[in-house]
Protein backbone atom coordinates (compact mmCIF):
# COMPACT_ATOMS: atom_id res chain seq x y z
CA UNK A 1 0.00 0.00 0.00
CA UNK A 2 1.16 3.44 -0.99
CA UNK A 3 0.17 6.74 0.92
CA UNK A 4 0.34 10.37 -0.01
CA UNK A 5 2.53 12.59 1.69
CA UNK A 6 2.38 15.66 0.18
CA UNK A 7 0.28 18.90 1.39
CA UNK A 8 -0.10 22.46 1.21
CA UNK A 9 1.37 24.60 3.71
CA UNK A 10 0.54 28.67 2.98
CA UNK A 11 -0.46 27.62 -0.28
CA UNK A 12 2.68 26.16 -1.46
CA UNK A 13 2.46 22.11 -2.47
CA UNK A 14 4.85 20.29 -0.41
CA UNK A 15 6.21 16.93 -1.26
CA UNK A 16 5.94 16.38 2.61
CA UNK A 17 5.03 18.12 6.12
CA UNK A 18 8.54 17.98 6.89
CA UNK A 19 9.91 21.04 7.44
CA UNK A 20 13.51 22.58 9.07
CA UNK A 21 12.63 25.33 10.96
CA UNK A 22 14.60 28.51 10.99
CA UNK A 23 18.12 27.41 12.52
CA UNK A 24 21.44 27.82 11.55
CA UNK A 25 21.21 24.55 9.46
CA UNK A 26 19.49 26.48 6.72
CA UNK A 27 22.50 29.63 6.69
CA UNK A 28 24.68 26.92 4.39
CA UNK A 29 23.31 26.02 0.76
CA UNK A 30 25.42 22.53 0.90
CA UNK A 31 23.45 21.69 4.04
CA UNK A 32 20.17 22.77 2.18
CA UNK A 33 21.08 20.26 -0.16
CA UNK A 34 21.56 17.71 2.68
CA UNK A 35 18.52 18.73 3.97
CA UNK A 36 16.63 18.21 0.82
CA UNK A 37 18.61 14.91 -0.65
CA UNK A 38 17.22 14.03 2.84
CA UNK A 39 13.65 14.40 2.14
CA UNK A 40 12.95 17.54 3.69
CA UNK A 41 9.30 19.13 2.32
CA UNK A 42 10.65 23.07 2.75
CA UNK A 43 13.26 25.21 4.50
CA UNK A 44 12.77 28.25 6.54
CA UNK A 45 16.27 30.12 6.70
CA UNK A 46 17.52 31.34 9.64
CA UNK A 47 15.98 34.83 10.74
CA UNK A 48 17.71 37.99 9.42
CA UNK A 49 16.59 40.71 13.22
CA UNK A 50 15.45 43.72 12.39
CA UNK A 51 17.98 45.13 14.72
CA UNK A 52 21.03 44.17 12.39
CA UNK A 53 19.17 46.00 9.62
CA UNK A 54 18.58 48.88 11.66
CA UNK A 55 22.68 48.62 13.15
CA UNK A 56 23.93 48.25 9.85
CA UNK A 57 21.94 50.95 8.01
CA UNK A 58 22.92 53.55 11.02
CA UNK A 59 26.57 52.69 10.74
CA UNK A 60 26.82 52.83 6.90
CA UNK A 61 25.44 56.49 7.39
CA UNK A 62 27.20 57.13 10.11
CA UNK A 63 30.62 56.44 7.93
CA UNK A 64 29.36 58.45 4.38
CA UNK A 65 28.26 61.55 6.35
CA UNK A 66 31.56 61.39 8.80
CA UNK A 67 33.75 64.07 7.69
CA UNK A 68 31.49 65.20 4.92
CA UNK A 69 31.89 68.81 6.03
CA UNK A 70 35.97 68.23 5.26
CA UNK A 71 37.83 67.43 2.35
CA UNK A 72 35.38 66.13 -0.28
CA UNK A 73 37.72 63.85 -1.44
CA UNK A 74 37.57 61.92 2.29
CA UNK A 75 34.34 60.22 0.63
CA UNK A 76 36.08 57.75 -1.19
CA UNK A 77 37.32 56.35 2.26
CA UNK A 78 34.09 55.11 2.74
CA UNK A 79 31.77 52.03 0.90
CA UNK A 80 29.57 52.52 -1.77
CA UNK A 81 26.02 52.31 -0.46
CA UNK A 82 25.55 50.40 -3.96
CA UNK A 83 28.17 48.28 -3.80
CA UNK A 84 28.30 47.76 0.53
CA UNK A 85 27.21 44.59 0.85
CA UNK A 86 26.11 44.03 4.20
CA UNK A 87 24.95 41.17 6.38
CA UNK A 88 21.25 42.33 5.19
CA UNK A 89 22.82 42.07 1.42
CA UNK A 90 24.44 38.82 2.42
CA UNK A 91 20.68 37.33 3.39
CA UNK A 92 19.32 38.43 0.13
CA UNK A 93 22.37 36.65 -1.68
CA UNK A 94 21.53 33.43 -0.17
CA UNK A 95 17.78 33.65 -0.72
CA UNK A 96 19.05 33.63 -4.49
CA UNK A 97 21.56 30.70 -4.02
CA UNK A 98 18.75 28.20 -2.12
CA UNK A 99 16.56 28.70 -4.83
CA UNK A 100 18.93 27.88 -7.49
CA UNK A 101 20.31 25.06 -5.35
CA UNK A 102 17.36 23.22 -4.25
CA UNK A 103 13.92 22.77 -5.48
CA UNK A 104 11.76 22.22 -2.38
CA UNK A 105 10.43 25.74 -1.24
CA UNK A 106 12.51 27.84 0.16
CA UNK A 107 10.56 30.46 3.37
CA UNK A 108 12.90 33.75 4.21
CA UNK A 109 12.50 35.20 8.00
CA UNK A 110 12.73 38.48 9.35
CA UNK A 111 12.32 38.67 13.22
CA UNK A 112 10.93 41.95 14.65
CA UNK A 113 8.80 43.40 17.39
CA UNK A 114 7.73 46.96 15.53
CA UNK A 115 7.26 48.30 12.58
CA UNK A 116 10.04 50.52 11.22
CA UNK A 117 11.89 50.68 8.12
CA UNK A 118 13.44 47.13 8.28
CA UNK A 119 10.12 45.83 7.33
CA UNK A 120 10.84 47.03 3.49
CA UNK A 121 13.37 44.28 3.32
CA UNK A 122 10.30 41.76 3.29
CA UNK A 123 9.52 42.67 -0.01
CA UNK A 124 13.85 42.59 -0.88
CA UNK A 125 13.23 39.28 0.75
CA UNK A 126 10.56 37.98 -2.03
CA UNK A 127 12.10 39.58 -4.82
CA UNK A 128 15.34 37.69 -4.30
CA UNK A 129 12.88 34.73 -4.59
CA UNK A 130 11.69 33.29 -1.70
CA UNK A 131 8.49 31.79 -2.04
CA UNK A 132 7.20 32.83 1.24
CA UNK A 133 7.91 34.74 4.23
CA UNK A 134 7.91 33.45 7.88
CA UNK A 135 7.53 36.97 10.58
CA UNK A 136 9.25 36.03 13.93
CA UNK A 137 7.95 38.10 16.77
CA UNK A 138 10.13 37.51 19.53
CA UNK A 139 8.82 40.26 21.92
CA UNK A 140 8.33 39.90 25.81
CA UNK A 141 5.67 42.19 27.02
CA UNK A 142 8.23 43.52 30.08
CA UNK A 143 6.72 47.18 29.84
CA UNK A 144 4.04 46.40 33.18
CA UNK A 145 2.52 49.14 32.20
CA UNK A 146 1.39 48.23 28.67
CA UNK A 147 -1.83 46.67 28.71
CA UNK A 148 -2.63 43.25 27.26
CA UNK A 149 -4.81 45.37 23.59
CA UNK A 150 -1.79 47.25 23.72
CA UNK A 151 0.80 44.20 23.25
CA UNK A 152 -1.86 42.76 20.51
CA UNK A 153 -2.38 45.86 18.79
CA UNK A 154 1.59 45.28 18.03
CA UNK A 155 1.31 42.34 16.74
CA UNK A 156 -1.22 43.24 14.37
CA UNK A 157 0.17 46.32 13.18
CA UNK A 158 3.17 44.42 12.34
CA UNK A 159 1.66 41.78 10.50
CA UNK A 160 -0.44 44.42 8.54
CA UNK A 161 2.51 46.57 7.82
CA UNK A 162 4.42 43.76 6.31
CA UNK A 163 1.77 41.68 4.82
CA UNK A 164 1.28 45.04 2.79
CA UNK A 165 4.66 44.95 1.15
CA UNK A 166 4.53 40.95 -0.08
CA UNK A 167 2.26 39.21 -2.99
CA UNK A 168 3.54 35.60 -1.38
CA UNK A 169 2.30 34.15 1.85
CA UNK A 170 3.04 35.10 5.06
CA UNK A 171 3.36 33.21 7.86
CA UNK A 172 3.17 34.33 11.17
CA UNK A 173 5.70 32.80 14.49
CA UNK A 174 4.30 33.62 17.57
CA UNK A 175 4.37 32.54 21.31
CA UNK A 176 1.73 31.14 23.58
CA UNK A 177 1.59 34.11 26.22
CA UNK A 178 -1.69 35.70 25.50
CA UNK A 179 -4.75 35.13 27.76
CA UNK A 180 -6.57 34.28 24.91
CA UNK A 181 -4.39 32.40 22.10
CA UNK A 182 -7.08 31.31 20.18
CA UNK A 183 -8.23 34.67 19.46
CA UNK A 184 -5.59 36.13 19.05
CA UNK A 185 -4.74 33.95 16.23
CA UNK A 186 -7.73 34.74 14.76
CA UNK A 187 -6.62 38.33 14.80
CA UNK A 188 -3.69 37.80 13.22
CA UNK A 189 -5.07 35.84 10.77
CA UNK A 190 -7.53 38.95 9.87
CA UNK A 191 -4.34 41.26 10.38
CA UNK A 192 -2.74 39.34 7.08
CA UNK A 193 -1.36 35.89 8.12
CA UNK A 194 -1.79 33.06 5.43
CA UNK A 195 -0.09 30.99 7.93
CA UNK A 196 0.63 30.60 12.17
CA UNK A 197 3.44 28.76 13.68
CA UNK A 198 2.92 27.32 16.90
CA UNK A 199 4.68 28.61 18.94
CA UNK A 200 8.35 30.79 19.17
CA UNK A 201 10.17 29.12 22.07
CA UNK A 202 11.52 32.39 23.81
CA UNK A 203 15.24 31.88 25.59
CA UNK A 204 15.09 32.25 29.09
CA UNK A 205 17.98 34.09 30.53
CA UNK A 206 19.98 32.08 33.60
CA UNK A 207 22.22 33.55 36.42
CA UNK A 208 25.62 32.83 36.63
CA UNK A 209 25.86 32.04 40.49
CA UNK A 210 29.67 32.85 40.42
CA UNK A 211 29.83 35.78 37.95
CA UNK A 212 26.94 37.26 39.44
CA UNK A 213 25.44 38.08 36.17
CA UNK A 214 22.71 36.79 33.64
CA UNK A 215 24.12 34.44 30.89
CA UNK A 216 21.98 33.40 28.23
CA UNK A 217 20.59 29.71 27.97
CA UNK A 218 19.80 27.62 24.94
CA UNK A 219 18.93 24.49 25.03
CA UNK A 220 17.70 21.80 22.47
CA UNK A 221 13.55 21.20 22.62
CA UNK A 222 12.53 17.67 24.37
CA UNK A 223 9.59 15.98 22.68
CA UNK A 224 7.22 16.99 25.77
CA UNK A 225 7.62 20.63 24.50
CA UNK A 226 5.50 19.41 21.42
CA UNK A 227 2.56 19.05 23.90
CA UNK A 228 1.26 22.93 23.88
CA UNK A 229 1.83 23.62 20.58
CA UNK A 230 -0.48 19.99 19.66
CA UNK A 231 -3.22 21.17 21.86
CA UNK A 232 -3.75 24.84 20.21
CA UNK A 233 -3.36 22.98 16.84
CA UNK A 234 -6.01 20.98 17.75
CA UNK A 235 -8.07 24.01 19.24
CA UNK A 236 -7.36 26.03 16.19
CA UNK A 237 -8.13 23.60 13.20
CA UNK A 238 -10.92 24.71 11.08
CA UNK A 239 -12.03 27.86 13.45
CA UNK A 240 -8.95 30.08 11.48
CA UNK A 241 -8.25 30.85 7.91
CA UNK A 242 -4.51 30.51 7.98
CA UNK A 243 -2.27 27.61 7.47
CA UNK A 244 -0.83 25.51 11.10
CA UNK A 245 2.29 24.28 11.77
CA UNK A 246 3.47 23.05 14.82
CA UNK A 247 7.09 23.45 15.97
CA UNK A 248 9.01 23.00 19.16
CA UNK A 249 9.43 19.05 20.21
CA UNK A 250 9.00 17.17 17.10
CA UNK A 251 11.76 14.80 17.06
CA UNK A 252 10.23 11.33 15.47
CA UNK A 253 7.80 10.09 13.06
CA UNK A 254 5.43 9.93 15.55
CA UNK A 255 5.04 13.31 16.89
CA UNK A 256 4.81 14.08 12.97
CA UNK A 257 1.92 11.83 12.63
CA UNK A 258 0.48 13.69 16.25
CA UNK A 259 0.64 17.15 14.68
CA UNK A 260 -0.96 16.07 11.68
CA UNK A 261 -3.67 14.68 14.03
CA UNK A 262 -4.22 17.45 15.73
CA UNK A 263 -4.66 19.70 12.40
CA UNK A 264 -1.49 20.98 11.40
CA UNK A 265 -0.36 21.29 7.39
CA UNK A 266 3.23 20.45 9.09
CA UNK A 267 5.82 19.70 11.33
CA UNK A 268 8.57 22.58 11.47
CA UNK A 269 11.75 20.43 12.79
CA UNK A 270 15.42 21.66 13.81
CA UNK A 271 16.48 20.25 17.31
CA UNK A 272 16.53 16.25 16.40
CA UNK A 273 18.51 17.29 13.48
CA UNK A 274 21.14 18.44 15.37
CA UNK A 275 20.75 15.70 17.99
CA UNK A 276 20.16 12.89 15.31
CA UNK A 277 21.95 14.08 11.86
CA UNK A 278 20.78 14.61 8.76
CA UNK A 279 19.48 11.51 8.12
CA UNK A 280 16.95 11.47 10.77
CA UNK A 281 15.36 13.40 8.41
CA UNK A 282 14.25 10.33 6.00
CA UNK A 283 14.28 8.45 9.37
CA UNK A 284 11.07 10.64 10.05
CA UNK A 285 9.44 10.91 6.82
CA UNK A 286 9.72 7.26 6.70
CA UNK A 287 8.41 6.05 10.17
CA UNK A 288 5.55 8.17 9.40
CA UNK A 289 4.82 6.58 6.05
CA UNK A 290 4.85 3.17 7.83
CA UNK A 291 2.37 4.05 10.48
CA UNK A 292 0.08 5.65 8.14
CA UNK A 293 -0.31 2.36 6.44
CA UNK A 294 -0.84 0.18 9.30
CA UNK A 295 -3.36 2.31 10.30
CA UNK A 296 -5.02 2.52 6.82
CA UNK A 297 -4.24 6.13 5.66
CA UNK A 298 -4.40 6.65 2.51
CA UNK A 299 -3.10 10.58 2.52
CA UNK A 300 -1.75 13.02 4.91
CA UNK A 301 -5.20 14.82 3.28
CA UNK A 302 -6.63 12.31 5.24
CA UNK A 303 -5.03 11.86 8.41
CA UNK A 304 -4.78 15.89 9.08
CA UNK A 305 -7.21 17.02 11.42
CA UNK A 306 -8.97 14.03 12.40
CA UNK A 307 -7.95 14.66 16.06
CA UNK A 308 -9.02 18.27 15.90
CA UNK A 309 -11.45 19.38 18.89
CA UNK A 310 -13.92 19.17 16.25
CA UNK A 311 -13.25 15.91 15.57
CA UNK A 312 -11.87 14.34 18.25
CA UNK A 313 -14.54 12.02 19.99
CA UNK A 314 -13.48 13.63 23.69
CA UNK A 315 -13.07 17.29 22.65
CA UNK A 316 -12.90 18.09 26.65
CA UNK A 317 -9.28 16.48 26.31
CA UNK A 318 -7.92 19.68 25.22
CA UNK A 319 -9.85 21.78 27.58
CA UNK A 320 -9.89 21.44 31.33
CA UNK A 321 -12.09 18.25 32.03
CA UNK A 322 -8.43 16.36 31.02
CA UNK A 323 -6.64 18.46 33.61
CA UNK A 324 -9.09 17.02 36.27
CA UNK A 325 -8.50 13.41 35.28
CA UNK A 326 -4.99 13.56 34.82
CA UNK A 327 -4.21 14.76 38.35
CA UNK A 328 -6.72 12.73 39.86
CA UNK A 329 -5.09 9.64 38.60
CA UNK A 330 -1.81 10.30 39.50
CA UNK A 331 -0.56 8.54 42.27
CA UNK A 332 3.43 8.99 41.93
CA UNK A 333 5.43 9.69 45.11
CA UNK A 334 8.94 10.43 45.73
CA UNK A 335 11.83 7.99 45.63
Amino acid sequence: MSVELSTTYLGLKLQNPLVVAACPLTLQVEWLERLEQAGAGAAVLASLFAEQIEHEEAELQAASEYGSDFYAEHSNWYPDQGEYRSGPAMYLDHIAAAKKAVSMPIIASLNGTSTGGWVKYAKMMQEAGADALELNIYFIAADIEASAADVEKRYTDLVAAVKESLSIPLAVKVGPHFSSPGNMCLKLAEAGADGLVLFNRFLQPDIDLDALETSPHLELSSPAEMLLPLRWAAILRGRVSASLAVTSGVHDGQGLAKVLLAGADVAQVASTIYLNGFDHVGRMIRDLTAWMVEKGYDSVEQLRGSMSQQNCPQPAAFERGNYMKVLTKFTGKPV
